[in-house]
C-alpha cells in the first residue's frame, strides 16, 4: 500500500491530502463539505464562489525582484509589489490552509506539447477548485503522476482567507500575487476559481518567450482532412467563441495557446466557456459538454435542479468547466503544425471596417499590439455612442512582457511559417450602430471558410486610403456589395467622417507603443 501523500515540503501539516482524487470523489467530498455545492440534472457539478463572481485584476500582483524586473511590463496590469508583502501574504495562505481539515492538490501540466509543459502544483481547500483545476490542467497518466516530482510553479489557494489591507501594496482585502523567482502564486479574498486558470496563464506568458515561444490569447481549429491550422484572436463579443465552434473543423483549443519553431499547441486540458444564456441551439457542442465531470459556477439551479441558463441574478458571468475532451470534435492531444491562418476578429460598431482584409507583416504587428473592436454602450437610456476597446494582444490582462515583444514573437512566426494574417470585422456594416447592421453570422462564416479553404489567396483587393490594408473585394457566398464599407454606407461624407474619428483613437491609442515599435511597424497604422 502506497504512503499517504502529504504537502510537509510546503509546510503544509494537514494529515488528510486528497491528490488528483476523480471526479466522483470531488463530486462526495464536495457534497459533504462545500457549502452550497449541488448536482444540477445534466450531473454537472453546481458551484459558488462568493462575493467575487470575476477576476480582481486591480488585485493582481508581481514581485518587483531583480532578476525579473527588466521584462516585466509594470503598470496598471501588472502591479509591483515587495517581495516582503509577498512573503507575508504567502504566510497568511499557507497559515490558513494548515487549519483546514483536509487538502486537495491538483498536479498536472500546462502546455500539451511535452518539450514545452510546465509543472503546475495546485493546493486548496475546497473540492470544487481542485475538479476546477483538475479540468483545466492537462491530467497526467499514472506513470506521469507517479514520476511528476518537483512542481515548476505552485499555486496556494487560500482564497477563503482574507488579505491584511495593512500589509503594504494591499489595495483590498483580496490579493493575487506571483513570484517569479519564488515560483510561486498566492490567492487570498477570491474565491473565483478563474483567477488560477489566468494566473497559469500569465505564468506561461512570461516563461514562454523567454524560450522564444509566443502564447497567445487566442482559439485554434484545424482541418479535419488536411490538418491546416488556423488562430482565431478576439476580445469578448467578437464571435471567437462561436466561430471557433466549426463542426466542420477540429477544435484545438478555445482560449490559451503557444507557438513553437515546431507549430502550435493549446495550454490548457480543458474549456472555461460563458453559460449565460446558454443553449442547445446556440452552443451545442458546450451545452452537452456540461455533464457529470463538468463544473458549472454561479448558475441557478430551479426546484427539479435544471439549470436555468437566462438567470443571472448571481451574475452575468456564469461559467462551466469542463475537459476538453467533452467536446465531440476535440483534436487530441491539442497539438497542430504551424497555422496557415491567423485571423484578428474586431466587432467594429463604427461600421468602419471592413468585412475581411489582408494585413503585411507590419500591419500585422500593429493590429496585434492594438487589440481592437468596439462596444456598444449598452442599456444605458440615451446611450448610443460606440466605444472603442483596445486590449494589447487581445490579452491585455495577462500580458507580463511588453507588448512588442510578443508582437516581435508573433512576426517571427509569420514569417517562418508563412502564415497569412486577416482582420474580420464581425460588427457593423452600412452605418455604426444605430444606424447601420450587425454583420450577419453566415456572411463571417463564409469568410472564414474561404480563408481556410485557400479560397481568398487569390482574391481581387483594394487598398484602403486611410488604414492602409488590402480589403478583400470578392468572396464566395458574400455580396461583393458589403465588401468595401464606404460603398454601404447611404452616407459616403459621414462614413469619412466616422472613418477618421476612429483612425484617431488608434493613433491616439498605439502612442503608448511607439517607443518599442520599430519605424516600420509605427507607419503601419492609419495615416495622419
Amino acid at each position: 500500500m502506497s504512503e499517504p501523500f502529504n504537502l510537509n515540503a510546503h509546510e503544509l501539516l494537514v494529515e488528510s491530502v486528497g491528490r488528483n482524487l476523480p471526479p466522483a470523489r470531488l463530486y462526495e467530498e464536495a457534497i459533504r463539505f462545500d457549502a452550497g455545492a449541488s448536482i444540477a440534472e445534466t450531473g454537472a457539478l453546481v458551484a459558488y464562489s462568493g462575493a467575487k463572481t470575476g477576476r480582481s485584476p486591480k488585485d493582481k500582483h508581481i514581485v518587483k525582484a531583480p532578476a525579473s524586473e527588466k521584462d516585466i511590463w509594470w503598470g496598471a496590469v501588472n502591479i509591483p509589489i515587495e517581495a516582503r508583502s509577498f512573503e507575508i501574504n504567502r504566510r497568511r495562505a499557507k497559515d490558513f490552509l494548515n487549519t483546514r481539515q483536509r487538502l486537495y492538490c491538483v498536479d498536472g501540466f500546462a502546455g500539451w506539447d511535452p518539450r514545452h509543459r510546465t509543472k503546475i502544483r495546485v493546493i486548496c481547500a475546497r473540492p470544487y477548485h481542485a475538479l476546477f483545476m483538475s479540468n483545466m490542467l492537462i491530467r497526467p497518466t499514472p506513470a506521469e503522476l507517479e514520476s511528476f516530482g518537483t512542481p515548476d510553479y505552485v499555486i496556494y489557494n487560500a482564497g477563503q482567507f482574507p488579505a491584511n489591507p495593512h500589509t503594504t501594496g494591499m489595495t483590498s482585502r483580496t490579493s493575487i500575487d506571483l513570484c517569479f523567482e519564488a515560483r510561486e502564486m498566492v490567492i487570498l479574498g477570491s474565491e473565483y476559481a478563474g483567477e488560477m486558470k489566468k494566473g497559469v496563464f500569465t505564468i506561461m506568458n512570461y516563461t514562454m518567450p523567454q524560450r522564444g515561444i509566443l502564447s497567445m490569447h487566442c482559439s485554434a481549429t484545424a482541418d479535419r482532412n488536411t490538418g491546416r491550422s488556423s488562430l482565431l484572436f478576439g476580445l469578448s463579443g467578437t464571435g471567437k467563441t462561436t466561430l471557433s465552434a466549426d463542426p466542420h473543423r477540429l477544435l484545438i483549443g478555445d482560449d490559451e495557446h503557444c507557438w513553437s519553431d515546431d507549430g502550435i499547441f493549446n495550454i490548457e486540458g480543458g474549456c472555461y466557456a460563458k453559460t449565460i444564456d446558454l443553449t442547445p441551439e446556440s452552443e451545442p457542442d458546450i451545452f452537452q459538454a456540461l455533464h457529470f465531470g463538468a463544473v458549472l459556477e454561479n448558475v441557478v439551479l430551479d426546484p427539479a435542479r435544471e439549470v436555468d441558463f437566462h438567470d443571472s441574478s448571481i451574475t452575468e458571468n456564469t461559467r462551466g468547466a469542463y475537459p476538453i475532451n467533452y467536446i465531440r470534435n476535440a483534436k487530441i492531444p491539442c497539438i497542430a503544425g504551424h497555422p496557415t491562418d491567423v485571423i484578428f476578429l474586431t466587432c467594429d460598431a463604427f461600421g468602419v471596417l471592413p468585412p475581411v482584409s489582408r494585413l503585411s507583416p507590419a500591419q500585422a504587428m500593429y493590429h496585434f499590439m492594438s487589440g481592437y473592436t468596439a462596444k456598444v454602450a449598452g442599456t444605458e437610456m440615451g446611450v448610443t455612442e460606440p466605444t472603442a476597446t483596445f486590449s494589447p494582444c487581445f490579452g491585455g490582462p495577462f500580458l507580463v512582457w511588453h507588448p512588442s515583444r510578443y508582437a516581435e514573437l508573433l512576426a517571427q512566426k509569420i514569417h517562418q511559417s508563412g502564415a497569412n494574417v486577416w482582420l474580420v470585422n464581425t460588427g457593423w456594416s452600412g452605418g455604426s450602430f444605430g444606424t447601420g447592421k450587425r454583420m450577419k453570422l453566415a456572411f463571417t462564416r463564409a469568410i472564414i471558410d474561404a480563408i481556410h479553404s485557400g479560397a481568398l489567396l487569390g482574391a481581387p483587393t483594394r487598398k484602403d486610403p486611410l488604414f492602409g490594408f488590402e480589403i478583400v473585394t470578392a468572396a464566395p457566398d458574400v455580396p461583393a456589395g458589403i465588401l468595401h464599407p464606404r460603398d454601404t454606407w447611404s452616407n459616403p461624407t459621414a462614413y469619412d467622417a466616422t472613418a477618421a474619428r476612429l483612425a484617431g483613437l488608434f493613433r491616439e491609442n498605439f502612442k503608448r507603443f511607439e517607443a518599442q515599435a520599430s519605424a516600420e511597424v509605427r507607419a503601419a497604422g492609419p495615416v495622419a
